[in-house]
């Protein structure tokens, strides 16, 4: 059996990528107090993309014309994803920050539909308005909802339409050269947005080892993995799958960050997980990886 059609085998390298991803949170709350945002993505991006050409130049071949315009276009929400997450990590705490980035599992399936003119079932629309009041729960401060949340919530459209757009080109395209012209893009961006201040690179052995993680493991292997699954996976079943980064994210912070999970997180974060399951449900269980 090719692995490919081995369910449990991709489920478990999909479970590793939301691992590395909300352990990534963690990591990457104290680096981003001694360097700035874009900065810490572009080195991140720069490294992945360099890693990936060094080690398979030849996949540079595979790209034209038409495999850039899709790739760039795949690697600009990426990039901004990243950007407004990663801007909204260094405001709100680490549980919070993965728990919204967890709305594009509900905003995918949504977004297809809309895009590509199918029904939208009551169960989507009762997952969607549950997983808002999640959100509402989670980042209202008094009478107003706090920058940090409302900057990873745009992360999370962002990601929910590099998802779909994946979803919808991936099949057609080489895995690996797909995963460089993203990655590039990225890269190329956030360099962009940190010229605003200046481009700066680590100052501390902790800010490379935060680069070096992310980039190896949290960027390279991530994203071959997300580009090769959603080839021939479909798209709310992986959203659904790499959602559980935000339970490793929150866990993880409570360990090694020592961030408490309030009351407010738990009611907030329940119902997200609760609009996540409604959309399983919804999807039918035989269609997600057992």
């Amino acid at each position: 059996m090719s692995l490919a059609k081995n369910k449990p085998a991709i489920a478990g390298l999909l479970l590793t990528v939301a691992f590395i991803w909300g352990s990534a949170f963690v990591i990457m709350k104290d680096a981003l107090k001694y360097q700035d945002v874009n900065s810490f993505l572009a080195c991140r991006f720069i490294i992945a993309t360099c890693v990936l050409i060094a080690l398979k130049p030849k996949a540079l071949r595979k790209i034209d014309r038409k495999f850039l315009f899709k790739g760039v276009t795949i690697g600009l929400l990426l990039g901004g994803g990243y950007i407004f997450q990663t801007f909204g990590l260094t405001m709100t705490t680490v549980a919070k920050t993965g728990f919204i980035t967890g709305l594009y599992a509900i905003f995918v399936p949504i977004f297809a539909a809309i895009l590509f003119r199918k029904n939208i079932t009551g169960i989507q629309w009762i997952a969607v308005a549950l997983s808002f009041i999640g959100l509402m729960i989670l980042s209202f401060k008094g009478l107003s909802i706090g920058v940090g949340e409302f900057l990873v919530f745009i992360s999370a459209l962002l990601f929910a339409f590099h998802i779909i757009a994946l979803g919808e080109w991936s099949s057609s395209m080489d895995t690996y050269a797909l995963t460089i012209v993203q990655l590039a893009t990225s890269a190329v961006l956030t360099y962009a947005a940190s010229m605003k201040s200046g481009f700066h690179l680590p100052d501390s052995g902790g800010g490379w080892r935060a680069v070096i993680y992310t980039a190896l493991f949290a960027t390279a292997f991530a994203f071959i993995i997300q580009t090769w699954t959603q080839s021939f996976m479909p798209a709310t079943t992986i959203a659904i799958i790499l959602t559980m980064e935000y339970i490793f994210a929150a866990a993880l912070a409570v360990i090694f960050s020592h961030e408490a999970l309030t009351l407010k997180i738990f009611l907030g974060g329940g119902m997200v997980i609760g609009a996540m399951y409604l959309i399983i449900w919804a999807e039918g269980r035989e269609k997600i990886p057992a």
